[in-house]
């Protein structure tokens, strides 16, 4: 019996559906360095005022840690502990006859609890809920992206010292180490976000610091739909091979939204199917009520303990997985969950840094070829035609913008090449003057073979769906 996969619900219980608004367009913004806007006086710079807060913090912040028991006061709720701060920084601030205002005031009570219990300078950004990446080269050169694109801005670091401790505190609280025997530490902060920095000598001019904050409102197809990144046709091809067991790699750049397309179309799997993540830093939202996660260990000190993906890819194997979802595939481990993904593990899913589908194939071919194992190239790209069946493409635009620019199935071997067939692409088609890209979606004519399959299971598409030139709705 024919029917749209759109009524197939996703497990926000919410059917794809065609944007009804145009695309939102991007405004300039300004990134505010603190929490609250500080009102320099008539007669001081914006520059000295600064410089006047800054010193009445370190200096009402040394009083702090010299005159009050910060042991207790740290277990006290946020709220009292904000109320005893702002009383002790009031007094202080009339016994030093401080020339500070009220608001300038209450953001050095901000700033002072911010540094004790939080991240100091950072949260303020790490509460923005438009800023996605926080990138850091040395104390003074600071930098966001928003909405796609980067941003300098101003983080207020008294010094390298500054950062390093905030460093420091962000890698204790998740039982990692940073120094000069291991100046690079990759992490994941206590609320999901991917953290990672190089300190001296690694980083040439002071620690360099990459912050990938963590989603807290997971984006659904419909809402990819919304923001133009894909088409509700591609949509709900897409969702329903999953839900059909079809093994798919998303394949983009870095920043590209590889991690948000998979938590996206993995919310078609099945609920009564057994779900295994791996990954380096735990990062996938998946919504369905039987997930098992794992996560990667670096070394201890003693370079014992460590833990790799082909690690725990060869004992999720061991733990009775319908399917297994890899983070990011970049090395041996390619070798298990091919091998995975042929024995009775199918409708997997995996991401891939690749800036084409072709360049996936290419870099799964030097995956294996990483292990080590006596293989023939032949056997490789056997090995690897018979285990995907669909490679979903994404691309950054230059305007800041993520779309999924390929749709292609992998369709076997001919002789020792992997054939492949384009099902959905992105046209471009010109730039406007602010930069933005123009262009639109268009199926290339080719039904895929995986329709059968579909069929099988009594979903139907129509024939317009793939009508070549036909712009996708």
């Amino acid at each position: 019996m024919t029917s749209r996969f759109s009524t197939l619900q996703n497990r926000d219980a919410r059917p794809l559906r065609a944007p009804e608004t145009a695309p939102v367009t991007q405004h300039a913004v300004v990134i505010p360095t603190t929490r609250k806007p500080v009102a320099p006086k008539p007669e001081a710079t914006p520059a000295k005022s600064g410089n006047k807060v800054g010193d009445a913090r370190v200096r009402i912040h040394r009083m702090l840690l010299e005159e009050i028991n910060l042991v207790a006061l740290e277990r006290l709720p946020k709220d009292e502990m904000r109320r005893q701060v702002h009383e002790f920084v009031s007094e202080k601030a009339r016994q030093e006859r401080m020339a500070i205002n009220t608001v300038e005031l209450e953001a050095l009570v901000d700033d002072i609890v911010d540094e004790m219990v939080g991240l100091g300078p950072l949260e303020p950004l790490l509460k923005d809920p438009e800023i996605n990446d926080i990138l850091i080269n040395g104390h003074q050169n600071c930098f966001v992206e928003k909405r796609g694109k980067l941003q300098q801005v101003h983080i207020p670091f008294k010094d390298e010292a500054h950062l390093l401790r905030i460093i420091n505190k962000i890698v204790a609280a998740v039982g990692r180490r940073v120094d000069e025997s291991q100046p690079m530490v990759d992490a994941r902060m206590l609320d999901g976000s991917r953290f990672n920095a190089a300190i001296r000598p690694v980083g040439v001019d002071g620690p360099l610091v990459s912050i990938r904050k963590f989603s807290k409102n997971k984006l659904g197809l419909h809402r990819l739909v919304e923001f133009g990144a894909i088409t509700q046709n591609m949509a709900e091809v897409l969702a329903a091979a999953v839900h059909a067991r079809k093994t798919t790699i998303i394949s983009g750049g870095t920043g590209t939204g590889k991690t948000t397309m998979l938590n996206a179309l993995s919310a078609f799997i099945p609920e009564d199917e057994r779900l295994i993540t791996i990954e380096d830093a735990a990062e996938l939202q998946l919504q369905q009520p039987h997930v098992a996660r794992m996560e990667t260990r670096p070394a201890n000190i003693e370079g014992h303990g460590e833990l790799k993906q082909r690690d725990l890819v060869k004992n999720a194997l061991r733990m009775r997985p319908d399917r297994v979802i890899l983070g990011e595939c970049r090395g041996e481990e390619a070798f298990d969950m091919l091998q995975a993904m042929n024995t009775g593990h199918e409708g997997s899913m995996a991401t891939i840094h690749a800036n084409t589908p072709r360049d996936a194939i290419s870099r799964l071919e030097q995956m294996l070829g990483m292990t080590g194992m006596p293989m023939t190239v032949q056997s490789i790209r056997s090995q690897i035609a018979s285990a995907i069946d669909i490679i979903v493409q994404l691309t950054r635009l230059s305007d800041g913008k993520r779309k999924v620019t390929s749709v292609a199935e992998v369709t076997g071997m001919e002789g020792d090449v992997i054939q492949m067939q384009e099902i959905f692409r992105f046209v471009r088609t010109g730039m406007e003057a602010d930069g933005k890209i123009l262009g639109h979606y268009e199926a290339t004519g080719i039904r895929p073979r995986f329709l059968e399959d579909l069929r099988a299971m009594g979903i139907e598409f129509p024939g317009r769906y793939f009508e070549p030139g036909r712009p996708q709705e």
